[in-house]
């Protein structure tokens, strides 16, 4: 295909998370670290995530297939895919790509913020002083890192799905910064909007192009969910938003 850009463009946070129900657990109960015993590109899909991937298929039937469906290699976000298509019939193949994945924590992985401030206090002033977009803990992303990975991916969504309908299914960060480069927005803006939109699990945000440039036609649009399976809480760590 020839250097252009996608037809359209659909982000979709992963369902719900057993690392997601651990942090929401741990904060409640103002522990210094969640529990679990696993890596985080393996966190499966809690039994309310597996619920919520099958109602995303209403969305998917309600669409055109897509042409191309890019995913996240972490477990949560595969399980995600693969549950949402089928239920919608869709049979695109899911093509993984590891730019997609969630930002590395480092050493604050699967740490609340009272962890930090408990065992890494260097770091939560740190980032008190850097702030979220720019502080990257050691082993770790900052938010401006996970961005270079987004243009890149966007790059060759110009050079190899030029007028495609794409989709992503990832990470709630990764969904944030593909606005900041969408949209040309700066630090200030997007943790504006971070600050006051929490995307929920399954999701959908979507861009389209038209004659006259991209659009955001819809964010955050949970409403193939019922409210009492709409779920919205951090992916890991729990530190402050």
């Amino acid at each position: 295909m020839s250097a252009g850009h996608p037809r359209a463009l659909t982000l979709i946070r992963h369902a719900q998370s057993a690392g997601n129900v651990a942090n929401d657990a741990a904060i409640a109960a103002n522990r210094a670290e969640l529990d679990l015993a696993i890596r985080d590109v393996d966190v499966a899909l809690s039994p309310l995530g597996e619920s919520q991937a099958k109602e995303l298929g209403s969305w998917f039937a309600g669409h055109a297939a897509p042409d191309v469906v890019l995913c996240s290699p972490y477990r949560r976000a595969l399980a995600t895919a693969q549950a949402a298509l089928d239920a919608g019939g869709v049979d695109t193949p899911v093509r993984i790509d590891e730019r997609l994945r969630e930002r590395e924590f480092g050493m604050l992985d699967r740490l609340t913020r009272v962890g930090i401030e408990a065992r890494y206090p260097e770091q939560a002033a740190a980032r008190a002083f850097l702030g979220k977009f720019f502080h990257r803990p050691p082993g770790g992303e900052s938010w401006a890192d996970v961005a270079a990975r987004v243009r890149a991916v966007l790059v060759d969504l110009r050079l190899d799905w030029a007028d495609a309908d794409v989709v992503v299914i990832t990470h709630q960060a990764v969904i944030m910064l593909f606005r900041l480069v969408l949209e040309e927005l700066d630090e200030l803006r997007l943790l504006e909007i971070d600050a006051a939109n929490q995307i929920a699990n399954t999701a959908v945000t979507r861009y389209e192009w038209t004659a006259t440039g991209v659009r955001l036609a819809v964010f955050n649009d949970s409403s193939h969910l019922t409210p009492a399976e709409t779920t919205d809480a951090s992916d890991l760590p729990a530190a402050p938003r």
